[in-house]
């Protein structure tokens, strides 16, 4: 297989990537070219909305073809288009042969939450200090244990163990921080999303996990609960504020995450009318904010 890489402004991304695939691009896939530069910038939607923009100021546009004569015809038809002024060919590469089934396997491996709580592909067998083990493969919903807001509420939950709580992990993704709260005991575990497919992965999760879980959309969330979780994004933690704090109860405990440190202030102004939250954790520039209501 070849690779071809071009480099597109924002306005023709859309018809370069139209054309690839017209031209039997095997694949095509975008990358902002000023990523790790001062100009990079974020481009991605809140849960359930679109992004803001189709494309970056700048992005590099990477598609796959069987073979380089394939790739390389498909760079001559493209350059010869009225669209293509402001674009430019980077290249055409070999793409090395590789067990991508392997080497996407190689790339997930048991990640420690606490010395004897591990989150383990179902390739790889437990470490043996592992006492609680949740089996997670990666797919299309989030939270693999991978990423530092997941990996900081497993290890809330573990060093605050809900037994016999009632818990709600609002905005479920793989459902993984519901299945952890059943591991550590909770009478009742609801686990709600507005993504049907991120329901689905929550309950499959969970009965690959032999755990017992409710899953459903956001309507299904009735309070009160010991434990409230919610590990989505600072802008829609914001608008949730009433309504996660609502559905906490009296002496119970709210954990919210996928907040970045710059972002602390604003989720604290926004909750301060219904209870005073607190930075608990923080990894790798985001932070874990709790409240005790």
């Amino acid at each position: 297989m070849h690779e071809l890489a071009l480099l597109c402004p924002e306005d023709k991304v859309d018809a370069v990537s139209e054309a690839l695939d017209a031209l039997d691009a095997l694949s095509v896939s975008l990358e902002d070219a000023d990523a790790q530069t001062d100009a990079e910038q974020a481009l991605f939607g809140e849960p359930g909305l679109p992004a803001p923009k189709e494309g970056w100021h700048r992005s590099r546009i990477l598609a796959l073809f069987a073979n380089e004569q394939a790739a390389r015809q498909a760079s001559r038809v493209l350059q010869a288009q009225d669209f293509f002024p402001g674009c430019r060919l980077l290249g055409v590469a070999p793409v090395p042969d590789q067990d991508w089934v392997r080497l996407t396997q190689s790339q997930f491996t048991p990640v420690e939450i606490t010395p004897e709580f591990w989150i383990v592909p179902t390739w790889h067998e437990p470490p043996a200090q592992a006492r609680q083990v949740i089996r997670l493969d990666p797919g299309l919903a989030f939270g693999t244990g991978t990423h530092p807001t997941t990996r900081m509420c497993l290890h809330w939950i573990a060093t605050h163990p809900p037994a016999g709580q009632r818990v709600l992990d609002y905005g479920c993704g793989s459902g993984i921080l519901a299945i952890g709260a059943a591991r550590f005991g909770a009478s009742q575990v609801d686990a709600v999303d507005i993504d049907a497919a991120a329901v689905q992965a929550t309950l499959a999760n969970a009965q690959a996990n032999s755990v017992v879980l409710n899953a459903g959309l956001p309507e299904m969330a009735h309070g009160p609960y010991q434990l409230v979780l919610a590990n989505i994004l600072a802008t829609p933690l914001k608008v949730l504020a009433p309504l996660l704090c609502s559905l906490v109860a009296p002496g119970g405990s709210l954990v919210l995450a996928g907040i970045l440190e710059r972002q602390a202030d604003e989720l604290q102004a926004a909750y301060a009318p219904y209870a005073r939250l607190s930075v608990s954790d923080s990894q790798e520039g985001w932070v874990l904010m709790t409240l005790q209501a």
